[in-house]
């Protein structure tokens, strides 16, 4: 059952199973509550929806019909990444913040809005308004490194970060891996793709078949990462550069805006340099990345 709070700085916290939302919204008082109420119907009962469908939201992209709009949403979303092994749920956190983001959207007075779905981001903003979102090196810390600022001229409204330390299980080695696009479900499944393209083989990488982690994983046997110990330089390099290649790829076919791919304090952006994505420690390469 939904969970609902207005936390100490005037957000809304909804929650429910895996689905935890932090909700901003920027608008009159009345025009706030208003917006919060519509957040709170619009996310009671969707995780239960959702869990019907569980099996066909499991299976590979494009094998099995769905029915709900959110569920069609995160379908839509992994199609374009059909050609490596990836399921709906890849985008299930971005399509449930889109859901609840268009709810909030109804009213005009409303000038900017953000559902964050631990971590996976869906932005209103009404023209002339922009929004900056803390960024981080790595899932395992919770405080933000950085930050981008999105404006409303930018082809952005949807934010999500990836990698192997993160709530959902990663076959790459990335710390995080950040992806800006036109939709947050579009983000969380590039964000997967391109976190477990963040790869390579070296002793100090530990993986164990996602099932033996969680049973009901949709990965089923499929190796996933459990942990990552010190890499040579040049390990590291390897890996970013085989992220970068799939991120850059994703860009110039339109799927993404820009991503950031960090392991340690070495950093990669995928950008047309549009997007300043800040770089933590140790600077290195802007540009496509390949």
């Amino acid at each position: 059952m939904a969970q609902a709070l207005i936390l100490s700085d005037g957000r809304l916290h909804l929650s429910d199973g895996p689905s935890d939302l932090v909700i901003g919204v920027d608008a009159p008082e009345a025009a706030r509550q208003a917006a919060y109420a519509r957040a709170e119907r619009a996310f009671t009962g969707l995780i239960a929806a959702l869990a019907e469908e569980l099996p066909a939201l499991r299976a590979p992209a494009g094998t099995a019909e769905l029915q709900h709009p959110v569920a069609q949403r995160m379908a839509q979303a992994v199609r374009p990444h059909a050609s490596v092994f990836i399921t709906p749920m890849a985008a299930v956190a971005g399509a449930v913040a889109e859901h609840v983001l268009a709810a909030i959207a109804e009213d005009p007075a409303i000038r900017r809005a953000h559902v964050n779905n631990g971590g996976d981001i869906a932005l209103h903003l009404a023209e002339g308004e922009s929004l900056r979102i803390g960024l981080v090196r790595s899932l395992s810390r919770a405080t933000p490194e950085g930050s981008v600022t999105i404006a409303s001229h930018m082809p952005v409204r949807g934010i999500a970060t990836s990698g192997w330390p993160g709530r959902s299980f990663s076959r790459g080695i990335a710390d995080a891996v950040t992806v800006l696009a036109a939709r947050a479900a579009d983000a969380d499944a590039a964000a997967t793709v391109i976190a477990n393209a963040v790869d390579v083989d070296h002793p100090a990488i530990r993986r164990a078949p996602a099932r033996s982690l969680d049973p009901d994983s949709d990965l089923g046997d499929i190796l996933v990462t459990t942990g990552v110990g010190p890499l040579p330089d040049a390990v590291v390099a390897e890996a970013l550069k085989a992220g970068a290649a799939v991120a850059a790829r994703l860009r110039r076919e339109g799927l993404i805006t820009a991503a950031l791919l960090a392991i340690g304090d070495e950093i990669r952006v995928v950008s047309d340099g549009k997007i300043l994505l800040p770089h933590f420690g140790r600077p290195h390469q802007r540009g496509e990345g390949a």
